[in-house]
């Protein structure tokens, strides 16, 4: 069977991005190649899945997590299950019906889709969407409810925190429709809130990603803010030339913020940040502009790899295109998250509902971004590729990258292993499961205890 995209259908909603009816559980997967067998936990990856089978913007379908279990050179099962939320009991109500108190104006943080990105931290497996508290799953997929830090967290949490690989400290922030907007949150290797701090921003923006260093944290004020008269019809976002767009950068410890102005843009993703002789250097995606004419208006540019630098003695910003191939979900090895890194790992971007392939880049920043691909067949396509380090890996490299992949001719999904210092060679494993696993966001994988 083909899926093909329906005339009818918005393109959130068509080919391999149309949600699947059921959530199922499988032992059996046919293996093509060999699983390495120190690969031993659990590959995670969250999307939306509208449980009424329409939803009306790709950002609100309900939150589902698909997994796979490896153990030895063998996949001992894979699972999906929606995150059990108050949204998924009221399927196809609005978000902000439920969410909003009309009587007393507070937002209720517990109804989200939980439908952006999975993260482990502190023994717990948390799904975020960056409008709601974290949900908290089990390893099989079962929801627990929702997680506040034992009642200290009290806006949403960013889809995109960052955990320290030199501390083990889980760094986010929460932003709201209401001042204050920003607030800035720092959280111990054992889960306990440290430290939040309220960031001073003129308004409300759609500020969904964020970088860290060594130091610093670094945020991204920019010129898509929320508009109360387009929440109505259900995408409260839009382009405001006037906002103006900055980096902000906070040490980790709190203090004071101090503003970079940049180029206007628009980040979905940083891939890392890293301070150097002075200068701060932030690597990201970014299209010029976003939904200037609302959120049909696709048509602001496709996102592309981007790096800023700023120096941290003049005030001085430069920024540069580092390639012109269209790419998003950048990903480094989480041992490089804020420090100076060589490697980073992108995915092709396409906004037709049915790309004709994808292909996975692998860029060298040390010697002007250079690159190595891995294309995959005709009508394969996959998203964000999490890499995974080898043990004792020796360098950001040393490891395998992961991610699902659908094959258009047969409308089933596979998870397909690379070898990341090899990007060229075929495929380390592909394990072809007997269902569609749509498109989604992001993921991580969690090796066993």
């Amino acid at each position: 069977m083909t899926t093909t995209p329906k005339p009818d259908l918005p393109l959130h909603l068509s080919g391999n991005n149309a949600p699947v009816a059921e959530e199922v559980t499988t032992e059996q997967a046919e293996v093509i190649g060999v699983i390495p067998e120190e690969l031993t936990g659990t590959y995670y990856r969250n999307g939306p899945n509208p449980r009424a089978g329409w939803s009306p913007h790709y950002f609100a379908g309900d939150g589902m997590v698909h997994a796979v279990a490896l153990d030895g050179g063998r996949a001992r099962w894979y699972r999906n299950r929606y995150v059990r939320t108050p949204l998924y009991a009221c399927p196809g109500q609005s978000r902000f019906a439920l969410a909003f108190d009309q009587t007393t104006g507070q937002v209720d943080y517990r109804v989200t889709t939980a439908n952006t990105h999975v993260v482990a931290h502190a023994g717990r497996l948390l799904t975020l969407e960056e409008g709601g508290f974290p949900y908290e799953i089990t390893p099989e997929l079962a929801t627990v409810g929702p997680f506040t830090f034992d009642g200290a967290l009290h806006t949403p949490m960013t889809a995109h925190p960052k955990i320290c690989p030199r501390t083990g400290e889980l760094l986010f922030f929460g932003v709201r429709l209401r001042p204050p907007y920003l607030t800035y949150y720092r959280a111990a290797p054992t889960g306990e809130l440290l430290h939040a701090q309220v960031v001073r921003i003129p308004r409300a923006t759609m500020m969904h990603d964020f970088a860290i260093t060594e130091t610093s944290v670094v945020f991204m004020d920019l010129p898509v803010v929320f508009d109360p008269v387009a929440a109505a019809g259900g995408m409260p976002w839009r382009w405001d030339d006037g906002h103006g767009a900055r980096f902000g950068v906070l040490g980790r410890e709190g203090g004071d913020v101090r503003w970079f102005d940049v180029e206007p843009c628009y980040v979905w993703h940083t891939m890392n940040a890293f301070e150097a002789d002075g200068v701060l250097t932030v690597t990201g995606t970014r299209v010029p502009t976003l939904w200037r004419a609302g959120s049909d208006d696709i048509g602001g540019g496709l996102p592309r790899l981007h790096q800023w630098r700023l120096n941290l003695s003049t005030g001085a910003v430069a920024e540069q295109p580092l390639d012109d191939a269209t790419v998003e979900y950048p990903r480094v090895a989480d041992a490089e998250i804020g420090q100076r890194h060589r490697f980073g790992y992108v995915t092709s971007f396409s906004l037709d509902a049915e790309p004709e392939y994808s292909t996975i880049y692998k860029y060298d920043l040390t010697d002007g971004a250079s690159r190595r691909m891995h294309r995959l067949p005709a009508g394969h396509t996959c998203g964000e590729a999490v890499f995974v380090p080898r043990h004792n890996a020796s360098r950001d490299d040393d490891g395998y990258l992961m991610t699902f992949a659908h094959d258009r001719a047969n409308d089933t999904s596979y998870l397909t292993i690379l070898d990341a210092t090899d990007l060229t060679a075929r495929p380390l494993a592909q394990i072809h499961l007997p269902v569609r696993v749509p498109a989604g966001f992001h993921g991580n994988w969690v090796p066993s205890r």
